[in-house]
């Protein structure tokens, strides 16, 4: 499948500097920053700097490096925040339009600091 990058992308922008944010951790590989609207009292977004718009996406043409550095970074920012080990926290990835993707960049939302409740409803 052949996967069409947007370098205008909001995130793209994000990483040449061109937009500000709150970063929480960066690595070689990885920006993490709290999110501008967040949907929990921890709500931090983890991205990796190459040009990937989706999980499936990032796992299938990172390299080993960036797959690495990425899930390092994510270990290391709920260690920091102080979510891991402790109550709880949740991960999504959006992806596509059925997945309600709103920025065709592959994030992570890390979400914690309080009750979530079911992610999808039972059918």
């Amino acid at each position: 499948m052949a996967y069409s990058y947007d370098p205008q992308n909001i995130f793209a922008r994000i990483l040449r500097g061109e937009i500000p944010n709150h970063t929480v951790l960066e690595t070689a590989h990885t920006l993490a920053f709290h999110d501008l609207h967040p949907q929990a009292p921890v709500h931090v977004l983890v991205i990796p700097k190459g040009p990937y718009v989706t999980f499936d996406h990032f796992a299938a043409e990172a390299s080993s490096e960036e797959l690495v550095d990425f899930h390092r970074a994510c270990a290391k920012i709920c260690t920091q925040l102080g979510i891991a080990p402790g109550s709880g926290y949740r991960t999504i990835s959006n992806a596509g339009r059925d997945g309600l993707q709103e920025v065709a960049h592959f994030h992570l939302h890390i979400l914690a600091g309080r009750v979530l409740g079911r992610l999808v409803e039972r059918v």
